[in-house]
């Protein structure tokens, strides 16, 4: 195939990615903005290179002009979660939608591979809209922990230097590394409550803060610079020491000295 039409035929998996990167950030926006924990952490996209989908081609005799129907992760999308739950409630968001069709789906968290590999992997189906028509390509998700990923992207570097043949004594350590990640993710998942508490806390305080700086630039434009200063001094204490109640009872100070202003 000539590089032009490599990059014909790879147009609509990039706009497939694209796509879903946008579509599925918007879940984790949508959790953040009714103040709800959002079981997607962040998101990542990415296009097959040309000699990966070569090398995978040949590796399992795939012609060419079959690499749409049968080379399954030509566009790839990977969601990170905090915790292993958090995998289920992702899959069955997934579950839910209209926008794309799941194929079938690989769970190597119950099915663990040899080599310490987890993930939770969901082929799809997906509908691009091109100017001559709808493509639908073949697209693969993969749901994973921190911890998992961190492994996992170690594992495929490793993989590539020495060309799939790993010395045995790496293959090792990568197990034992394997299963510490997933006592991590275990252990976190026995302090989720705390953790997703502590982080609400953050998020309501960086909230708090953004209001009254918010207030304090006003009075500022109102002229009334030293009042400002003032506020703008115990705010910066109140952001190092002060707790949410503190915040509130100040940011109600700011607000009667604007309306005071008004």
């Amino acid at each position: 195939m000539a590089s032009k039409d490599w990059k014909t035929f790879l147009i609509p998996y990039e706009q497939a990615v694209e796509e879903l990167k946008v579509k599925l950030r918007a879940i984790r926006t949508e959790f953040r903005r009714k103040n709800d924990y959002s079981p997607i952490e962040f998101i990542t996209g990415r296009v097959k290179e040309i000699s990966s989908m070569l090398e995978k081609a040949n590796k399992f005799a795939i012609p060419h002009d079959r690499l749409a129907e049968e080379l399954e992760d030509i566009a790839g999308i990977r969601i990170m979660v905090q915790f292993v739950d958090d995998i289920d409630i992702v899959v069955k968001l997934l579950r839910g939608r209209s926008d794309m069709r799941i194929l079938y789906e690989k769970d190597y968290i119950t099915n663990v591979k040899p080599s310490g590999y987890r993930s939770y992997h969901m082929i799809v189906e997906y509908p691009v809209n091109m100017a001559q028509g709808v493509v639908n390509i073949i697209g693969e998700i993969q749901i994973r922990t921190l911890a998992m990923n961190f492994w996992a992207v170690t594992e495929h570097s490793l993989n590539y230097k020495y060309k799939q043949s790993i010395p045995e004594n790496i293959k090792s350590k990568l197990k034992e590394a394997a299963e510490s990640a997933y006592q991590l993710d275990q252990t976190m998942l026995d302090i989720k409550d705390e953790i997703k508490d502590a982080q609400k806390l953050f998020e309501v305080k960086s909230a708090l803060v953004s209001r009254i700086m918010n207030d304090i630039l006003f009075l500022m434009s109102m002229g009334k610079i030293q009042e400002a200063s003032r506020f703008q001094s115990q705010l910066n204490k109140l952001i190092e020491y002060g707790d949410v109640s503190d915040l509130n009872q100040l940011h109600q100070l700011v607000k009667k000295e604007i309306n005071r202003f008004k």
